[in-house]
């Protein structure tokens, strides 16, 4: 078998598998015939409510939001040739997170909204205070993300100690991560950016894969390498962005993901971005089936991904030498 055709059954299959049997997840049990007749006949059953206004919305958002982070975190990667990066480390997240904060305190603004806008402005102010004359280097990237991450998070606790105890504590539950207020309504606000960064970072995949190798080798060969590293990283904001406004915070998914299809693919962006996307979204929605399942109460996905993630990538570090090429 190629590994062609291993990517299309990877692609294809296993997502499909792994959302069919997410639906019979809950903690309502429902029959195979009873999720058939949902989708067959419009009844008005219970078990239909429950998956087409509950699971499936839920289910839909946590595999693209799975799918985007991993996407956006590759991409990132290949830009800055650094395996450390992610759209986390550059501030997306408390950016996002401070602007929710603000939303709860302050009802006349909107949350997925404000989330949305405060951390498109974080990648943007960690960018900016990384470029030099024209240039952006890894460490300065890594160390003005870890300076906005700091504003961010103390302009939240701020917010934190001046909200009353009710908005306090939905600002906890909302930076802790969570797709149990999922819906459709969610899943239409973050489609079309979702999408429109994809769909860049899709089509400039292949020029990745040389600026990859280095700046001087991708400006050889005639690419506009200041101009596609902004587009990837306009894409990858853009759509991290809007998933971490109806998701809350997933910490550093967008960092293990692709070390993880790295170590089993390749580093080739060009076969393996269509992979990230299914592997991210798929194991995300695994996680979200954990945390709805376990126990008799709902436990934050951002929770379960770091607790799940981080030994298994602990593990797999050292078993390979983990490196770019």
């Amino acid at each position: 078998m190629t590994n062609t055709v291993k990517y299309k059954i990877l692609i294809i299959l296993f997502p499909l598998l792994i959302v069919f049997f997410s639906i019979f997840t809950g903690i309502s049990d429902l029959s195979f015939f009873s999720v058939l007749k949902s989708f067959v006949n419009q009844d008005n059953s219970l078990a239909q409510k429950i998956i087409l206004e509950i699971r499936l919305p839920r289910i839909l958002l946590a595999f693209l939001a799975g799918g985007v982070l991993s996407v956006s975190g590759s991409s990132m990667q290949a830009v800055f040739r650094n395996p450390m990066i992610d759209p986390y480390i550059m501030g997306i997240s408390s950016g996002a997170a401070f602007g929710a904060a603000l939303a709860l305190v302050f009802p006349f603004l909107n949350v997925q909204i404000s989330a949305f806008v405060f951390g498109i402005f974080a990648v943007a102010f960690s960018y900016m205070i990384a470029r030099k004359k024209n240039t952006v280097s890894i460490v300065s990237l890594i160390l003005s993300g870890i300076i906005v991450n700091g504003i961010f998070t103390s302009l939240l606790t701020v917010l934190q100690v001046w909200s009353d105890p009710f908005k306090l504590q939905s600002i906890v539950h909302w930076i802790m991560g969570s797709f149990q207020n999922a819906g459709m309504t969610d899943l239409k606000t973050i489609f079309i950016p979702c999408v429109s960064g994809l769909f860049i970072m899709f089509i400039l995949r292949w020029k990745l894969d040389i600026i990859s190798l280095g700046d001087e080798e991708a400006r050889s060969v005639g690419i506009n390498v200041i101009k596609i590293k902004g587009l990837i990283i306009a894409a990858a904001a853009l759509a991290s962005s809007a998933v971490v406004s109806v998701s809350g915070v997933i910490g550093l998914y967008g960092l293990i993901i692709p070390h993880f299809v790295r170590m089993i693919f390749g580093v080739t962006n060009r076969n393996t971005m269509a992979v990230n996307f299914a592997v991210g979204g798929s194991f995300l929605v695994i996680m979200d089936n954990i945390s709805r399942s376990v126990g008799g109460y709902e436990i934050p996905i951002g929770v379960i991904t770091m607790l799940i993630s981080s030994p298994v990538f602990i593990i797999i570090m050292k078993k390979q030498n983990i490196g770019w090429l």
